[in-house]
């Protein structure tokens, strides 16, 4: 039996079809602005008034064949709304916190038994949102929207009306069966801009969670499941490479990756579904609003402005590449299956490729999320071309483009104008030099070491203290003070005095290490320890496990804990802390002794002999 809401849905569907298609941004997102790629919201809405027409109206002149026909030959039955039932597939997620409002996300599918993929009717999904966990009183915000095959049944809302710096829980339902709901998920916002620095999170610790190359087939995601069940994490920031487009052998544990090497929509999206299954990921979308940027393999491995390592768009075509893809159409197919399936805004309106934003979270931060691998980046190492370390210093080389760079800077300096205490910096890739012995990570900023200059000038001569860098992408654990490399005449590695910052960089969720796919901590200890010795800024060095960590901060200090997971080749909440960091507010280095002088996982250039 259909409510009185219900009743009233079936009736105003029509007239009110475009308005709840546009409520849901994935229509739009990223495409606002170029109907030639995005959803024409009019065209569906006619395409649903066609069904409508059908309860009011003889069937003759309709021509069966453009139509849904699960209800039979007969279309006096068609329906306003899809009412045979939705599934939440893949429960609830959250992002992009501001100080008034969140994004919202959920995936409803029609239920089994009847319903075809590509099936015209519109779903409608209804959405509340409480300021208790028990969704009792008056929601803060809800209201209904509709989503389609058109954007693989996903749904991104706006929750607005929210205070600032505040816990909120929100469910979907279907709009037609209240009783059909999803998980609870739980939220929150960000402090408004001019919110005192000791008084942003009500005065308590602020702790990020950070993460980074999350490959299905390498293992389970027990880093997220750790995350939200064993810290104390308000926001959960991801760095990039969320998904690969790569097949692999993951079988053996239960995790063999469906479909191909992505090239189409559907590859895109096909395997976000397969990601968004695992327990641990779903898990910390439910629990925690989440702030990411891609990095290269939510498109392609090696993808930089004009190509990828296997798919460049040619004048003899793409017929050598594995997808049998060119790379704009990859490129395009990732972008539109990542905002659809991921609670990320739509930045900029006039700009489909932008993810590089800034979080102003109270006085305390700066959060600044850069896109140094899809933007605007110039050419990087393809396994075959040119050797880049012979370009690595050319002037105009850029990671972000020239528009990202100058905003990049004009942001670090504002967040120093308006007092802020810290500025952390998301992004994908290892920002210290990292001599590996033999040879340089060209397609890290050891590729582009004009650029990086630029960046350290910014600091040091705007006086831009409290700066801390966090880094993906390596698939191993870093700690280093920000200086200019192998600067050993202002910057002293012993006492960090001269440096300008320091960077966190984060080993991967379950890709394989950088020192050697399984490598036992005591092998990868040695490496490690060649690496700290001879690389100037670095103070710690890890190669063995998988992981994340967690930032920390408050006025006085940020505090950086490494965390270890014992065995990602089953689902499980084993791992342990690995490496604590403490960074004094002024002091723009690692305190020392650097961890407090011993770590539970890599090595210490302090304990190096020598050192």
């Amino acid at each position: 039996m259909l409510s009185a809401r219900g009743l009233c849905l079936l009736f105003c569907a029509a007239a009110s079809a475009t308005q709840l298609l546009d409520r849901n941004l994935v229509y739009s997102s990223p495409f606002v602005g170029y109907p030639q790629f995005s959803h024409d919201t009019r065209k569906i809405e006619a395409r649903h008034v066609r069904n409508v027409k059908r309860q009011v109206v003889g069937s003759e002149g309709f021509v069966d064949e453009h139509y849904p026909t699960f209800y039979g030959g007969d279309f006096s039955n068609s329906a306003f709304l899809w009412g045979g039932g939705i599934n939440f597939t893949h429960s609830v997620a959250s992002g992009d916190p501001l100080d008034d409002s969140v994004l919202l996300w959920t995936r409803a599918a029609p239920a089994s038994g009847g319903a075809q993929p590509n099936q015209d009717i519109p779903i409608c999904v209804s959405f509340k949102i409480f300021d208790n966990p028990s969704l009792s009183g008056r929601p803060i915000d809800t209201g209904e929207a509709f989503t389609t095959y058109d954007v693989d049944f996903t749904l991104k809302l706006e929750a607005t009306g929210l205070k600032p710096d505040t816990t909120y829980w929100y469910q979907f339902a279907d709009c037609l069966d209240s009783s059909s709901v999803s998980p609870v998920g739980k939220t929150r916002t960000i402090s408004s801009p001019d919110t005192p620095a000791d008084q942003v999170n009500g005065g308590k610790p602020l702790t990020l969670a950070v993460f980074s190359c999350s490959q299905y087939q390498a293992g389970w995601f027990n880093a997220y499941g750790v995350a939200a069940q064993n810290t104390s994490a308000d926001l959960f920031l991801h760095l990039g490479d969320y998904i690969y487009e790569s097949l692999g052998n993951g079988a053996k544990i239960g995790r063999k990756t469906l479909g191909r090497e992505l090239a189409t929509i559907a590859d895109y999206r096909q395997r976000l579904n397969q990601y968004r299954t695992d327990s641990s990921l779903i898990l910390a979308h439910q629990n925690a609003p989440w702030i990411t940027v891609w990095d290269d393999h939510e498109v392609a491995d090696q993808s930089w402005k004009a190509g990828t390592a296997d798919s460049n768009d040619t004048l003899i075509g793409c017929s050598f590449s594995p997808s049998g893809a060119c790379f704009t159409d990859r490129k395009l197919a990732g972008v539109r299956a990542y905002h659809e399936w991921m609670p990320i805004r739509q930045v900029d309106v006039s700009d489909k490729l932008r993810i590089w934003r800034n979080f102003q979270i109270g006085k305390l931060l700066d959060l600044t999320m850069l896109d140094t691998r899809q933007y605007d980046r110039d050419i990087t190492d393809l396994y075959y071309n040119t050797d880049i370390n012979s370009i690595a210093d050319v002037t105009n080389r850029s990671l972000m483009g020239a528009e990202q760079e100058n905003w990049f800077y004009s942001t670090l300096s504002q967040s120093k104008a308006r007092n802020a205490v810290w500025r952390v910096v998301g992004q994908q890739i290892v920002f210290t030099q990292l001599d590996e012995s033999t040879g340089f990570d060209v397609d890290a900023w050891d590729g582009y070491r004009a650029n990086r200059n630029r960046v350290l000038d910014h600091l040091y001569q705007n006086n831009i203290d409290n700066t801390i860098i966090l880094s993906g992408d390596s698939h191993a654990n870093w700690a280093s003070d920000l200086a200019h490399p192998n600067d050993t005449v202002t910057y002293n590695s012993a006492t960090g005095q001269g440096a300008i910052g320091v960077e966190f960089a984060g080993t991967a969720v379950t890709s394989g290490s950088s020192f050697g796919t399984g490598i036992l901590p005591a092998a990868a200890d040695v490496i490690s320890t060649t690496l700290v010795a001879v690389n100037t800024d670095l103070q710690w060095s890890e190669g063995s496990y998988r992981g994340f960590f967690t930032l920390t901060l408050d006025p006085h200090f940020a505090n950086a804990t490494y965390w270890a997971m014992i065995n990602i080749s089953n689902p499980n909440f084993d791992a342990f802390p690995s490496a604590k960091f403490v960074v004094q507010n002024g002091a723009n280095k690692l305190a020392r002794p650097v961890a407090g002088g011993s770590v539970a996982a890599g090595v210490l250039k302090s304990s190096v002999v020598g050192h």
